[in-house]
């Protein structure tokens, strides 16, 4: 999952609507009007995307902005949505006709971005600014984007700690605003919201979550200043911090968990099949209705419990594909016993895959990454593992974050197909290829359409066929796993959120069609309660990367080269589908020409 639950947490607490990166070398536009103007828009709009949301800023590398919050105030959103609805405007206006074909896409891919957050608009989801994966109820999780190097790093993040009051009395008019509109999350989800309110009130303030900075500081900073700076933390998380949490604790249990609704169906929400709709269609970036992808999802399912049935007789068991999966689950051979153990297993796999990647790419990125644990204060809360991308400007790399929490829980069997997917040769690559591609404006350096990335991270897991890599059958049945996994999400997000499944309804089917132990799914079935339609991405992407692959691999014959595929695919940056595919086939033609691929 690219999406990291830090970064769920900071959506869904501050960031505006659309979301601009960071600083970077301006895109020099061809000499004509209608080009000259649309790098302007671009530019304006990713400036005026960092002021608004210093939490994104932070997050793609630009720390100007790292002493205060987003406003969250009604007005100051009301003012974001009506920029938004001008900038497309101004998009509107420019020529289409008169620019180059590079500018067209990047002119189209805005546009389509744009009139998506505009339309989005009339869904107010700002009226549910808390979930249970995070929230401003788990603000501190943005220090892991910050780089506490210098006296003014912490002088901007004890600025932060004094203004937090500010953002929590917003966050709670929000709250309040969405009771009286009945736009409510579901009541399954809030239970689990009061833990981590409470987490961050504390008797001690150097127990804080948000004085973890100031544990270790670096030498360059005199030690009196160090004291100083400590003392003042010390001061604002005592004297601001938690009497401003205990307060929110107190509206949360009283006054707003009381009105969590019952049902967990986003179609439930006022305007809600419309809702559903949009969602579906934004993730996918398809016009697939919610009647066609749940078909889809069946027919995967039943193909992959075919395969997972040949693995069930490869390694003797004697009881059926139920019975197997409960050996998967339950066998301590397939554990780790200490959360250490686990963390090393995870670095460990990440060196074996490095060196195998040349066997299917002829770019590298440049930029490195990492293996970390999940922070222990959501990690319960938390799916297996998240990445986390690298800066823009590379100033930090990229990190795959697992989950240590109750190791005895996590299979070996599932870690091959992960990594995959979450750091090489899936998001990491994903993202930093995008990154480093430099005639794209910087907005298009760091989209994130959800089924290119995700579909290329779940892609991403079969190429471990490719590499070599799945030599145990057990890792391939957890490949097998992790595709199924996919597979039952467009069964179980339809199911609940347009054919009337209940919670339990959609946690036995994927139980009964998985090996993923019950943590895992409960965890994963509320993910798709919290986030309709989001989880439709992975697979319908995955299919449309994949019967790309086979189209050119049919329409190159002998000269396909699955490297240059990659590279094709990978060299649009994330796009919606449809531009992914238009791109693929415009390469074929090309290389069947003889032309060197783009």
């Amino acid at each position: 999952m690219r999406r990291t639950l830090l970064a769920a947490a900071l959506a869904a607490c501050c960031f505006p609507a659309i979301a601009a990166p960071a600083a970077g070398e301006p895109v020099v536009a061809p000499d004509n009007a209608a080009a000259t103007a649309l790098h302007r828009l671009f530019d304006s709009e990713w400036e005026r995307g960092l002021r608004e949301s210093p939490e994104n800023a932070a997050y793609q590398g630009d720390h100007r902005y790292d002493d205060r919050w987003s406003d969250m105030s009604l007005a100051a959103i009301e003012r974001r949505e009506a920029a938004d609805r001008d900038a497309l405007a101004a998009l509107k206006r420019i020529d289409r006709a008169a620019l180059s074909p590079a500018d067209r896409l990047d002119y189209d891919t805005f546009a389509w971005l744009q009139e998506r957050a505009v339309a989005r608009q009339q869904f107010r989801e700002y009226l549910q600014p808390v979930g249970h994966q995070g929230g401003v109820q788990t603000a501190d999780g943005i220090a892991e984007l910050l780089p506490f190097a210098s006296e003014q790093d912490y002088r901007n993040w004890i600025a932060r700690l004094d203004a937090l009051p500010v953002l929590l009395e917003q966050t709670t008019a929000l709250m309040q605003a969405g009771v009286a509109a009945g736009r409510m999350p579901p009541k399954v989800l809030m239970q689990r919201v009061p833990g981590q309110i409470a987490a961050q009130v504390v008797d001690d303030p150097a127990a804080s979550p948000f004085y973890k900075p100031f544990l270790k500081m670096p030498d360059s900073i005199p030690a009196a200043v160090q004291e100083a700076l400590r003392g003042q933390a010390r001061e604002a998380i005592a004297g601001k911090v938690v009497p401003a949490y205990r307060e929110f604790g107190r509206f949360f249990d009283h006054d707003y968990l009381p009105h969590a609704r019952d049902s967990i169906a986003a179609s439930d929400l006022p305007g809600g099949p419309a809702y559903y709709d949009f969602l579906a269609g934004w993730y996918t970036t398809t016009e697939l209705t919610a009647e066609q992808i749940h078909g889809i999802g069946l027919q995967e399912v039943a193909r992959i419990r075919a395969e997972m049935e040949k693995v069930r007789e490869e390694v003797g068991f004697k009881g059926d594909l139920h019975a197997f999966f409960q050996h998967l689950r339950t066998d301590p051979k397939f554990f780790y016993k200490e959360p250490g153990e686990l963390l090393e297993g995870y670095q460990a796999l990440s060196k074996r895959i490095d060196p195998e990647l040349v066997k299917v790419f002829r770019t590298i990125p440049r930029l490195p990454y990492g293996v970390r644990p999940i922070p222990d204060n959501i990690a319960p809360d938390t799916t297996t593992a998240y990445y986390q991308p690298g800066a823009v400007d590379g100033s930090r790399a990229g990190f795959y974050y697992v989950n240590l929490y109750r190791p005895e829980v996590r299979p070996k069997w599932e870690m091959l197909a992960l990594s995959l997917h979450e750091a090489v040769p899936g998001h990491h690559f994903q993202f930093a290829r995008g990154a480093e591609l430099p005639d794209l404006p910087m907005f298009r350096r760091t989209a994130y359409f959800v089924a290119y990335g995700e579909g290329w991270g779940l892609y991403a897991e079969r190429l471990g066929y490719d590499m070599g890599l799945y030599d145990d059958p057990y890792d391939r049945m957890g490949q097998l796993a992790y595709d199924m996994w996919r597979a039952v999400r467009l069964v179980v997000d339809t199911g609940m959120h347009a054919k009337g499944w209940s919670r339990q309804q959609a946690i036995d089917f994927f139980m009964d069609n998985s090996p993923k132990t019950e943590q895992d799914v409960v965890n994963e079935i509320d993910r798709y309660i919290a986030w309709p339609g989001q989880a439709l991405a992975y697979k319908i992407g995955q299919l449309r990367i994949s019967a790309l692959r086979e189209e050119a691999a049919r329409e190159l014959g002998p000269a396909f080269d699955v490297r240059d595929f990659h590279d094709a695919v990978l060299n649009t940056g994330s796009v919606p589908l449809e531009t992914l595919e238009a791109h693929i086939r415009t390469w074929i033609a090309a290389r069947k020409q003889g032309k060197s691929p783009k």
